[in-house]
């Protein structure tokens, strides 16, 4: 189940944006810690912290085993990070480039004869799984470039301008300088301009 599926199956009357696992950990830990120190009114400062530290480790070791046992239930792709933000791609390219050069390292010392056949085909089938979970993360990511160059295209059709026409050059007559378009007087010379 990739991205684009998951996310053109969810209902269209869903428009209120919903939490993260982790972070409705973090809401429950706060809660119930609230709700112990209510409840335990009388005790000492120091036996509020702990059973406010209990209550923390209990929602972060449920938080832990919810993702644990959610690839078991929705699939490998259930906690893919998707490509959104340029730095997120950046960091999927450079982890690519690595996967990459340990495959090339890998296969250069089993040149080598210093990795063993079983060694090289299980490392090599790990590294190969990793590199092209990394190359559909990031051919994934193309397509919501390829949404904001059409969504650009429509605004840009809506108000007036063509999309790929360039404005003609011109050059002032006196010095040979490129002018901006409209402009009345060159800006390097001051020379007056003929209008077309």
């Amino acid at each position: 189940m990739s991205s684009e599926t998951s996310i053109k199956e969810l209902p269209a009357t869903s428009g209120a944006p919903t939490l993260p696992s982790w972070q409705l950990f973090v809401l429950a830990g706060l809660v119930g810690a609230t709700l112990v120190v209510v409840v335990s009114r009388g005790q000492s400062p120091a036996a509020f912290i702990l059973l406010s530290l209990v209550v923390f480790a209990a929602a972060a070791v449920g938080a832990a085993a919810l993702r644990m046992l959610v690839p078991f239930v929705r699939g490998a792709d259930a906690l893919a990070v998707p490509v959104v933000a340029g730095r997120a791609r950046a960091a999927i390219e450079r982890e690519k480039t690595l996967v990459l050069r340990s495959i090339k390292e890998l296969e250069f010392d089993y040149a080598m004869k210093k990795v063993s056949d079983q060694d090289f085909a299980d490392m090599g089938l790990r590294l190969r799984t990793r590199a092209a979970g990394l190359m559909r993360q990031l051919d994934a990511g193309a397509a919501y470039s390829t949404q904001i160059e059409e969504e650009l295209a429509r605004r840009l059709a809506a108000s007036g301008v063509v999309v790929g026409e360039t404005p003609s050059a011109r050059f002032c007559s006196q010095c040979g300088s490129p002018t901006a378009a409209g402009a009345k007087f060159c800006g390097q010379c001051g020379h007056r301009l003929e209008t077309a």
